[in-house]
């Protein structure tokens, strides 16, 4: 009987070393994942703040804050990754308005004047897609001497781009439009015109800084 205590007393002594380092390896596990859980929010509480101040200067702040809240990790508290956010999602919803335009024209019971409009509608469209992907390739460049030109050419064409979606809309102000084709126009174009507003304020922010 005691031959057999005194064999398995070694086997205890060795399990003990290993226990202890499993334990502590489990601390410092939960150690490290609560430091991180407590500092995360604060990172993103830091960027969504920095997003929400800039989308002030905005004549649309809350559908500035809207869009672009979701890029805070790539944002960080950067002005130009801010600028550069609010360009490309304006570019990818007038892509879209551009594509649903091109879709609406052949609509096969469209009167002459609404074929007219539409038309012209896209080609504006068209256009502005053209310059504000001008203006994000200018964004990727902007260090050296030539920065208050290079921005000088942002700006420029970004309001060219907003001008553009407003004549769009004011093709449809004609009589012999339906008001259903009005109505889709406006849900095509007013949400682009008000996000490249708000991206011509932050960027015009940006330059006089």
């Amino acid at each position: 009987m005691d031959s057999f205590t005194s064999s398995k007393q070694p086997l205890s002594h060795g399990l003990a070393p290993i226990i202890t380092i499993a334990l502590l390896y489990l601390i410092t596990t939960l150690a490290t994942q609560s430091l991180a859980t407590r500092v995360q929010p604060q990172v993103n509480n830091t960027n969504t703040q920095v997003i929400k101040k800039t989308c002030g200067v905005t004549l649309y702040p809350k559908l500035c804050f809207k869009s672009l809240s979701s890029y805070s990790v790539s944002i960080q508290t950067s002005p130009y990754e801010l600028a550069s956010a609010a360009l490309s999602v304006t570019l990818k919803r007038a892509k879209t308005a551009s594509d649903r335009l091109s879709t609406l024209s052949r609509r096969r019971n469209l009167g002459s004047r609404e074929v007219g409009a539409i038309k012209d509608c896209l080609e504006n469209m068209e256009d502005s897609v053209d310059e504000l992907q001008k203006s994000i390739m200018a964004m990727v460049d902007l260090d050296g001497p030539e920065f208050e030109i290079k921005m000088g050419n942002v700006l420029t064409w970004v309001s060219a781009a907003l001008t553009d979606e407003d004549t769009c809309m004011d093709g449809f102000k004609a009589q012999g439009i339906s008001m259903e084709i009005k109505g889709i126009i406006r849900g095509f174009i007013v949400n682009v015109s008000h996000l490249t507003s708000n991206a011509l304020a932050i960027i015009n922010s940006l330059s006089s800084t």
